[in-house]
């Protein structure tokens, strides 16, 4: 990561980098960009740090939507994380979503940023589709891989690691990370910026569980179905978005310990 005289980070994206599901809609959301902007608190209480990113949003929206707004704010590190939303859609393309990450990664860099990403981990539950996502998330990544190689750009790369696939880092939803997988991403982050006190602690894996027994998967499949899946399905046919009239929830660099 590059000396500056005052670390100002900000973060583009999606709703995992909005934070859900660490924490929730009347607590509000934490999530891995807040805890990295914490972590980097640690050692200088002079970090800013703002929150672009917005639930829904496909990568073509952070590029149009977020990137303008951060680049105005001359930061010194950005997180971008985006694609999710684009795999989820019929018209699907790779290296088109990649395309417009690497239009952020070389205006970022141009702007003298310390720039950092990450590839999508392997699914960690049975979802409708699953082949489908799985292939596009392969192709996906790798896209990503060479889009940051290209601009130079700091890379999580997730899909190599089996602890981020390890269903108990991820929410009832199965498509969020919990505290705990937010907690580790934050702790990736770190590790890969070279934070002092980080350490490579974030990918060993959770201890052993014994498999779960037929009648506990079906319950937890009809739950998220109900819950997650049929509302989802919803939006989509209405051609809504989860992310209709939101904004971002911290759109100035302000001090992360208030």
């Amino acid at each position: 990561m590059k000396e500056k005289d005052q670390l100002r980070y900000v973060a583009l994206g999606d709703s995992q980098t909005e934070g859900l599901n660490d924490g929730d809609e009347e607590t509000g959301f934490r999530g891995w960009a807040d805890r990295l902007a914490e972590h980097m608190a640690e050692s200088d209480d002079g970090v800013v740090y703002a929150n672009l990113a917005v639930r829904g949003r496909k990568a073509a929206q952070v590029r149009a939507e977020q990137l303008p707004a951060a680049l105005a704010m001359r930061p010194t590190v950005v997180s971008v994380a985006a694609g999710v939303n684009d795999i989820l859609r019929p018209n699907f393309d790779a290296r088109t979503v990649a395309g417009e990450l690497g239009t952020m990664f070389a205006a970022l860099q141009s702007a003298d940023c310390t720039v950092i990403t990450m590839t999508f981990p392997r699914l960690a539950h049975p979802v409708p589709g699953r082949s489908v996502i799985a292939r596009r998330m392969t192709d996906l990544n790798t896209e990503i891989r060479r889009a940051a190689e290209e601009f130079g750009v700091v890379l999580i790369d997730l899909e190599r690691h089996d602890v981020a696939s390890d269903p108990r880092l991820w929410s009832w939803d199965r498509l969020h990370l919990n505290e705990t997988g937010h907690a580790r991403l934050a702790a990736a982050a770190a590790y890969a910026l070279g934070l002092p006190g980080a350490t490579d602690a974030w990918n060993r894996p959770l201890a052993p569980l014994p498999r779960p027994q037929r009648v506990q998967r079906v319950r937890a499949d009809l739950t998220w179905a109900g819950m997650f899946l049929a509302p989802w399905l919803t939006r989509r046919i209405r051609g809504r978005s989860s992310g209709d009239s939101r904004t971002a929830k911290r759109p100035e660099l302000t001090s992360v310990l208030g």
